[in-house]
């Protein structure tokens, strides 16, 4: 899959180191793969959740959320957030 991207995942682990290895991995894994819809998604993320046109991830163990808009037909991803857990729990991304 394209991601959209790979600057925000960059810019994100260099105001919070901890999560560098977390989401090296998810753009690793996502980028060589061919997902089709959410169901294959989660087999590879499990925790990945459905939030309105979003799909939330869990990352590093629950610490932090990369939220994405994702366009299975064109093997697209934009990433569109990347929040501490905090952050996210105020809501303000969703507008």
């Amino acid at each position: 899959m394209h991601i959209i991207s790979r600057k925000a995942l960059r810019q994100f682990w260099e105001r919070y180191p901890d999560s560098k290895v977390a989401l090296a991995r998810w753009f690793k894994i996502v980028e060589h793969a061919k997902f089709q819809n959410l169901a294959e998604l989660r087999n590879a993320f499990p925790s990945a959740d459905k939030v309105g046109d979003w799909t939330v991830f869990n990352m590093a163990g629950n610490k932090y959320r990369l939220i994405t808009a994702i366009h299975f037909n064109r093997s697209k991803v934009y990433i569109r957030h990347v929040l501490t857990h905090p952050e996210y729990d105020k809501g303000s991304w969703k507008l």
